[in-house]
């Protein structure tokens, strides 16, 4: 767990400083990856969510709506719009103080809990392990949703192995949630941004997906489509495995 807390330490660290500074023109800069969400909305469905992390850790996120605002929806899309909405229009320095505290209340909280603690989160229970790679996984791709809505690229360094390990160990959980049988085990051969590999599997499963982890991070984050990237995959899943992928909800 250290290292994941570690690692969810520095991706706020970036984000912090990626938002220090702004002036409210900035705030308001439209978030393409996000349709219809500026960068302040961004800042406050990370808020929120980690918020409900927070609920979560300590046993009370039935309590709670995902959003944390008392609405909801059909869809973990639609309940993450309405709870933005509800609280859209806050002045950026009030968002700012309020996404600064949620954020180091969740790495408290994260940090408290047993890493193998069974924790209720949106699609039912999880080690409090992976929800905090999961809170690493949403902070990385929407710090990277705002790096390019100012022409920024994503960043990419050896935090991408917590992302590219949970997408990887989720494949299992996408084929049964999509209602599809799967033909094996996954294996992956990742370049890491700082050279080498990165294997997740092991032996000769029956399929295999090479290429550099930012484009398989961005294919799981759903920030790239399979073709955008140099990824390679082969297999009788191979086609399957990154239409699924996914490292969230």
């Amino acid at each position: 767990m250290r290292d994941v807390a570690k690692d969810l330490a520095r991706q706020h660290e970036e984000l912090d400083a990626l938002l220090t500074g702004l002036d409210a023109a900035a705030w308001a800069t439209p978030v393409p990856a996000c349709p219809g969400w500026d960068v302040s909305d961004v800042v406050l469905h990370l808020a929120q969510t980690d918020a409900a992390a927070v609920a979560s850790a300590e046993g009370r996120f039935g309590e709670a709506v995902l959003a944390g605002t008392g609405v909801g929806g059909a869809t973990v899309d639609e309940v993450a719009e309405s709870g933005v909405a509800a609280e859209r229009g806050l002045p950026p320095a009030e968002l700012l103080a309020r996404w600064r505290e949620t954020a180091a209340a969740a790495r408290t909280a994260l940090g408290a809990v047993d890493p193998s603690t069974r924790l209720t989160w949106v699609a039912g229970e999880l080690a409090a392990r992976t929800l905090a790679t999961t809170r690493l996984s949403e902070a990385w791709i929407h710090t990277g949703d705002i790096q390019e809505a100012f022409g920024l690229p994503f960043t990419a360094d050896d935090r991408l192995f917590h992302i590219a390990r949970l997408a990887w160990r989720t494949i299992p959980y996408a084929f049964q949630r999509a209602g599809l049988d799967s033909a094996g085990e996954v294996k992956l051969e990742l370049e890491p941004p700082g050279g080498g590999m990165w294997l997740f599997g092991k032996g000769s499963p029956p399929t295999l997906i090479r290429g550099h982890a930012l484009d398989f991070c961005l294919v799981a984050g759903r920030r790239r489509t399979p073709d955008q990237t140099g990824l390679v995959a082969e297999g009788p899943d191979a086609r399957t495995v990154l239409e699924l992928v996914r490292t969230y909800a």
